[in-house]
């Protein structure tokens, strides 16, 4: 099954976070004129850590089996992206709302080009497993 792919669920969770942040970009944007509404962001996922879980198995629950003392133990921190942290922005209104639009746009901007990106690269990937098995 593709779900089952590496590749493709990093894929998959990119777009995800994507997602997620638009959502929270365009809050930023619709709450511009709120009275000490603090603009947010999402953290962006350590995807390096996401790809060595899966890789270990821990993806799916099963834990690390060590064959070898001299074998490093690997951590289990938590690095989803569902937490948000507030924007750092030195600018702040009277009212105390930290939104600068100029910011949110390029960031929802940014955030659409690379969302672009990924399903182009999730298109191609597709393409060549079915290229690979011969459809």
């Amino acid at each position: 099954m593709i779900g089952n792919i590496q590749i493709f669920t990093l894929l998959k969770t990119r777009m995800q976070w994507h997602q997620q942040r638009q959502t929270i970009l365009a809050e930023n944007i619709a709450n511009a004129n709120t009275a000490n509404y603090q603009a947010r962001d999402l953290a962006e996922p350590d995807f390096k850590a996401i790809l060595a879980r899966q890789s270990s198995g821990q993806a799916s629950g099963g834990a690390l089996k060590i064959t070898n003392g001299m074998h490093i133990q690997a951590g289990t921190e938590n690095n989803g992206f569902g937490a948000s942290a507030e924007a750092t922005s030195w600018e702040v209104t009277p009212s105390g709302n930290s939104v600068v639009l100029e910011d949110q746009m390029l960031k929802l901007a940014e955030n659409q080009l690379d969302y672009q990106t990924i399903t182009a690269l999730y298109n191609k990937s597709i393409k060549l497993m079915k290229l690979a098995v011969g459809k």
